[in-house]
């Protein structure tokens, strides 16, 4: 538990956010560049099961990445130009974001990921994928790019109960979880977890257990996303049996404020709030206001003078 003199301020924030992190790592901006390189899944191809994961969109939760049509270089410039727009000047990190990053013959991801490097300003390498596909060979690549330069690892753990994991398909067991984060640390390979908040049948005691346990790990990046229900997911079927209970935007930022309380502040908060396109959003609605949202976490905290890990408890 943080006291006193040991209460930290990260710039004009209360907890660790990667701006303030990538800002001091590199001094100036840096950008995410999300691109989808082509991949599939290993839970939808029938490799480990099929549908994905519940509320996994049909763009592999990459979204707001490039077209994957399209070269890694022609997304990387398509997006680097919509951003100059705003943004004039910084530096970008290569995102591959769109389903399992690391689920390709070695030939094929060692081509993808040089060609992302290989743009002029980028000084970062993050690959999205799932735990159960990181076999050895796919650990060493990761670990010669990362002396190359910074690169991290996302990981789709999105809950630790495991009756929850059933329940949205995640298709692998919490062994296997930390079998991964261990073996990425042992090659000094940073460890961004993913953490999903109003899954079905959890409640307000798991959601903050799930954020207990990450930050009890060797990880060095959280995300924590709402639940978004989104078109064409098996996640409509829930919701069309009235098994779906969505947070209120109070509810969410006072769970979110919460988290941050008990989040080890040596860990990088990447987002305390996920996207989902408008025209394929169904609930909840309010979401869809994340700057408000936003800053309605940071006036919250600093009504109730929380910090990040001031509630933190080493086990």
């Amino acid at each position: 538990m943080l006291e006193g003199s040991e209460l930290l301020v990260w710039g004009s924030k209360r907890y660790n956010s990667l701006n303030y992190y990538l800002r001091n790592k590199f001094g100036c901006k840096v950008f995410k560049i999300s691109l989808d390189a082509g991949f599939s899944c290993p839970n939808r191809d029938g490799t480990i099961g099929t549908g994905g994961c519940i509320f996994c969109s049909e763009r592999g939760s990459g979204d707001f990445a490039g077209n994957r049509r399209f070269s890694i270089h022609h997304q990387f410039q398509d997006i680097k130009q919509m951003m100059s727009k705003k943004w004039k000047n910084g530096k970008y990190i290569a995102y591959f974001q769109a389903y399992t990053n690391t689920y390709a013959p070695i030939s094929v991801l060692k081509k993808k990921y040089e060609e992302a490097i290989s743009e002029d300003e980028v000084v970062g390498l993050a690959i999205a994928t799932r735990p159960d596909c990181l076999g050895e060979n796919v650990l060493d690549l990761i670990g010669n790019f990362n002396e190359r330069l910074y690169t991290w690892v996302e990981l789709g753990l999105q809950t630790s109960n495991e009756k929850t994991a059933s329940i949205i398909n995640r298709g692998y067991k919490l062994k296997t979880f930390e079998k991964a984060v261990m073996d990425l640390r042992n090659r000094n390979i940073d460890v961004v977890v993913h953490v999903i908040f109003g899954l079905p049948g959890e409640d307000r005691h798991d959601m903050i257990n799930t954020v207990k346990y990450v930050s009890n790990m060797d990880i060095q990046g959280i995300k924590l996303h709402l639940l978004h229900l989104m078109k064409h997911t098996p996640l409509v079927g829930l919701y069309k049996l009235d098994k779906l209970k969505f947070m209120t935007e109070e509810e969410y930022i006072d769970l979110i404020c919460e988290s941050i309380a008990n989040i080890n502040p040596n860990i990088v908060i990447h987002r305390l709030t996920g996207d989902a396109p408008r025209d394929m959003l169904i609930e909840p609605k309010w979401s869809l206001k994340k700057w408000e949202i936003l800053n309605k976490i940071d006036s919250t905290l600093e009504e109730k003078n929380i910090y990040q890990g001031i509630n933190y408890k080493r086990k």
